[in-house]
């Protein structure tokens, strides 16, 4: 049980060496991804049950450490060019574990036409940590952290996985769409009904 000073509402965001912790729940904390974590990063983004579902086709791993750190980097440029919390935020459990098995995203979307006023939650979590429920707990408090009236998640048609989460955080599917990242995807939001 949540006391006062452990809710994510009265959290804020500090800097400590290393890396700005964001938020921390009962069982996860979200913190800036860092150097220090690229073996973690490689071993998530280098599986192909992650990548399977992210980006525009033809989907790929990444292929080695190299590529990895160059991707964390430009991740860290993406996160420091935008106001917390919105960000790519490296999911770390406060149980048995030091090191990132996942990311929780916030990010301002844009189509086409450039930068919109929506915003995408998403969610990638190593396959070892599947199930049980840390993605929908970090997901649910940084959606209240962010306090935004509208928030998509954008997952692929066939993830049901993502789906349900989506579904464990209230959000409404939408429908498919082709307006986000050159792909079709199921769009979901909060605090809004269907476009």
């Amino acid at each position: 049980m949540r006391q006062e000073g452990d809710t994510v509402s009265c959290m804020k965001a500090e800097r400590t060496v290393g890396a700005m912790e964001l938020l921390r729940t009962e069982r996860v904390a979200l913190r800036q991804w860092h150097a220090g974590d690229l073996a973690a990063f490689y071993d998530l983004y280098s599986r192909w049950e992650i990548m399977r579902w992210l980006g525009p086709h033809p989907r790929r791993v990444i292929a080695d450490e190299a590529e990895a750190k160059q991707r964390l980097e430009r991740w860290a440029e993406r996160t420091a060019a935008i106001e917390p919390p919105q960000g790519l935020w490296a999911l770390v459990p406060l149980e048995g574990q030091d090191r990132p098995v996942g990311t929780v995203l916030l990010m301002p979307l844009h189509d086409a036409h450039g930068l919109t006023d929506e915003v995408e939650i998403g969610w990638h979590l190593h396959p070892d940590f599947q199930g049980k429920g840390l993605v929908t707990e970090a997901a649910r408090a940084l959606l209240e952290r962010a306090g935004l009236p509208r928030v998509l998640a954008l997952t692929d048609p066939g993830n049901t996985a993502s789906k349900a989460v989506a579904g464990r955080l209230g959000m409404a599917e939408e429908g498919l769409t082709n307006r986000w990242f050159g792909i079709e995807a199921r769009q979901f939001a909060t605090g809004s009904a269907a476009v």
